[in-house]
């Protein structure tokens, strides 16, 4: 099974990562298929460098992405994107109000 995974890499007490396309069976810092993008938590706004083609690739052909790299994924609005075009249309309705789901749920 192909996963889509955090590699370390840096320095003692400054890591940064490398997100890549590895094999499930192989370790943590070895072989791996091919390097989509960079996240370095320390890093700030420009912390999380994607190439988003690739990313969408691999997942069309069945790469699981591990809980980090999904939440990766999810912030830099990968996974919103691919939700969209699945469905074929923009969405853009924000979550309702809590003060309107009271008033309608008394009357």
């Amino acid at each position: 099974m192909v996963k889509i995974r955090l590699r370390r890499t840096g320095r003692k007490k400054q890591p940064t990562y490398r997100i890549v396309i590895a094999d499930s069976r192989s370790p943590r810092d070895g072989k791996f298929i091919e390097v989509i993008g960079q996240y370095a938590p320390r890093g700030g706004d420009k912390a999380l460098n994607l190439q988003t083609d690739r990313v969408n690739y691999w997942l069309d052909n069945g790469a699981q992405p591990t809980d980090t790299v999904r939440s990766l994924l999810r912030k830099a609005g990968v996974l919103k994107t691919r939700h969209e075009t699945r469905l074929g249309r923009q969405l853009t309705a924000a979550a309702v109000p809590v003060a309107e789901n009271a008033e309608s749920a008394e009357a």
